[in-house]
């Protein structure tokens, strides 16, 4: 089992809910709203300067074939997203056990 957080601007909200739905992935915890910097990117902070910001979603995969799915599907999409700094991240670990 994995846990993964996909962090992306709140732009591609529809397009990632969309992409999950297609691969049966109705199960997840979003933030939305939420500020940061990635290594080597602009920040997104909601500010004058710097006025995006991200959405987090968490996803816990039991199965290994959807999410290869999902990561493959992200690879596509974030070669249509022409800002680097835009581009969808997806962050994986273990998870050891879901109560």
């Amino acid at each position: 089992m994995k846990i993964t957080f996909l962090i992306h601007n709140e732009v591609y909200t529809g397009r990632i809910m969309e992409l999950l739905e297609r691969h049966g992935v109705d199960y997840y915890t979003r933030w939305e709203h939420v500020k940061g910097k990635g290594h080597g990117t602009e920040a997104h902070l909601g500010t004058r300067s710097f006025p995006s910001l991200n959405s987090v979603t968490m996803i816990a995969f039991e199965s290994d074939a959807v999410l290869d799915a999902v990561i493959d599907e992200i690879r596509a999409t974030n070669k249509e997203i022409p800002k680097t700094d835009d581009q969808v991240r997806l962050f994986q670990v273990p998870l050891e056990r879901i109560v």
